[in-house]
């Protein structure tokens, strides 16, 4: 191949569209974000609080705010959240205490 097919065939790649995932594959992720993320949550009925936060594909990660019961007698019901990561690459979901995040009104 000389070197004008090289550098003929590398702009014929890059003038190629950008692919985009489809708005049904965004709604099969979110779907599949939150199930797991309410999977491994220890709070009693878990909801999504606000939409999911997508990092770059560098990171794979997804993340989502859960608020539902804490389940522990002792707790009485209060009400708690937990901030749950979704790691895209392994379809893992790892959820944290997060009582401390406060969204304004």
């Amino acid at each position: 191949m000389t070197t004008f097919s090289r550098i003929a065939a590398l702009c014929g790649a890059l003038a190629l569209p950008a692919l985009a995932a489809t708005p049904e594959a965004w709604t099969e992720h979110k779907k599949t974000v939150l199930a797991a993320c309410m999977k491994a949550s220890g709070l009693e009925q878990p909801r999504p609080v606000g939409r999911l936060i997508e990092y770059p594909d560098r990171l794979s990660l997804t993340a989502v705010l859960l608020r539902g019961r804490y389940p522990q007698p002792h707790m009485e019901g209060r009400m708690g959240q937990e901030l749950c990561l979704y790691d895209r690459r392994n379809r893992t979901a790892f959820v944290s205490e997060a009582d401390s995040i406060t969204l304004k009104p």
